[in-house]
């Protein structure tokens, strides 16, 4: 068993590194036939934890060591976007570029020590779940749930959870909208 679990930890490793040092740079996948997007994800399939399929890894996606991600069927990671290695995505999520995902903050509780000594919070998953879509340079703060349908507009500030098919803005982000109404 030890020697099983050493080799797919090898083979998460190089695959991580080609990722790294190859793959994140080829054209965007709607380019040259997606050869870029076809090598990004089946890299992307050996290293994550679970991976759909006809899933899009965008070019210049960073996700750490990929290790405990899951993605569902036909989603995305958006170009140039930073995921954090314990995010969960669902099905049929879109994530448009430059989206950020904290899992991590700095810990600011005590006043008489400065905040770069206090070091960091405890890790965060976050979560998003089916038929979501991200827009353009979203900031998610760490720990958040992303409900079913939700749809959260370009340059939001994502700082708490909302219901399910809402529309959500702004910086702080606001509940803007239901799809069902």
């Amino acid at each position: 068993m030890r020697i099983y679990n050493k080799e797919i930890r090898l083979k998460q490793l190089v695959c991580l590194l080609l990722y790294y040092g190859f793959a994140q740079y080829l054209p965007k996948s709607n380019t040259f036939g997606n050869m870029g997007g076809v090598i990004r994800y089946q890299l992307c399939r050996r290293i994550f934890k679970k991976c759909g399929k006809k899933v899009n890894i965008e070019r210049r996606a960073w996700f750490g060591s990929g290790a405990n991600i899951e993605i569902g069927d036909y989603s995305g990671i958006g170009i140039n976007a930073h995921i954090p290695s314990d995010t969960i995505i669902g099905r049929y999520v879109m994530m448009g570029p430059n989206c950020f995902i904290l899992d991590v903050n700095h810990e600011i509780t005590d006043i008489g020590t400065p905040m770069m000594f206090q070091g960091m919070t405890a890790r965060k998953t976050t979560i998003i779940e089916d038929d979501v879509w991200i827009g353009r340079c979203v900031s998610i703060t760490p720990g958040r749930h992303i409900s079913k349908g939700c749809v959260v507009a370009m340059n939001c500030v994502l700082t708490k959870d909302f219901p399910e098919y809402s529309i959500i803005g702004g910086n702080p982000s606001r509940l803007l909208k239901n799809r069902k109404s």
